[in-house]
């Protein structure tokens, strides 16, 4: 019996999964988290063999929460996604994630690619997989990138500042080029597409 710890902050969606999914005779929920603090939290504690994560799950993100879980248990992860970004594919790949599936996927064929992942294969999606194989490069600095990500939510230039250990109009210049980069005509709007990217 592979024991699951199911994680996405959507109760409806996590509900409806984990009932699917203890449907199959060799799977069995075992744990459920609503945020990827919790996640981490209920992991440690249960010791599923293997954990399904959102990658949007607020606070932070699943792919921070899958990288602690590998840290401390060091279990296969399967990520799901809305946003199948290719750079996120590429960075959950280096943090050790073994899946990445988009939401759309059947419960059924998640079922599968859990039994794989469990039996130590890697799966990718073939259309983010696809997606990752032509993906232009990030065209912004680290720098700039940082700068970017701590705007994302719409601080302003001050606390962004304060966050990156940089004077403001420092931050403002970095913005400007990232925002000349990728054609936005506001902070936000680059961040956004920096975002969608999956760059940030």
């Amino acid at each position: 019996m592979i024991r699951l710890l199911l994680a996405d902050d959507e109760d409806l969606l996590r509900g409806a999964l984990a009932a699917l999914l203890t449907l199959e005779h060799d799977l069995t929920v075992v744990a459920e988290a609503s945020d990827s603090v919790a996640a981490v939290e209920v992991a440690v504690r249960q010791r599923p063999d293997l954990a399904v994560l959102d990658l949007e799950m607020p606070p932070g993100d699943g792919l921070r929460a899958a990288s602690e879980i590998r840290t401390r248990l060091a279990i296969p992860i399967v990520l799901v996604t809305r946003h199948a970004r290719p750079a996120v594919l590429r960075r959950a790949l280096t943090a050790g994630v073994s899946g990445f599936v988009p939401k759309t996927t059947p419960a059924a064929r998640l079922a599968e690619i859990i039994r794989t992942v469990h039996a130590g294969r890697r799966y990718v999606d073939p259309e983010i997989a696809a997606s990752a194989l032509t993906e232009n490069e990030c065209p912004l600095t680290p720098r700039e990138l940082e700068v970017l990500g701590a705007a994302r939510g719409g601080a302003p230039i001050a606390d962004i500042a304060a966050a990156v250990h940089l004077a403001p109009g420092t931050v403002r210049n970095y913005l400007s080029a990232a925002m000349a980069k990728l054609g936005a005509d506001t902070r936000h709007a680059a961040a956004y597409r920096a975002w969608e990217q999956g760059w940030i």
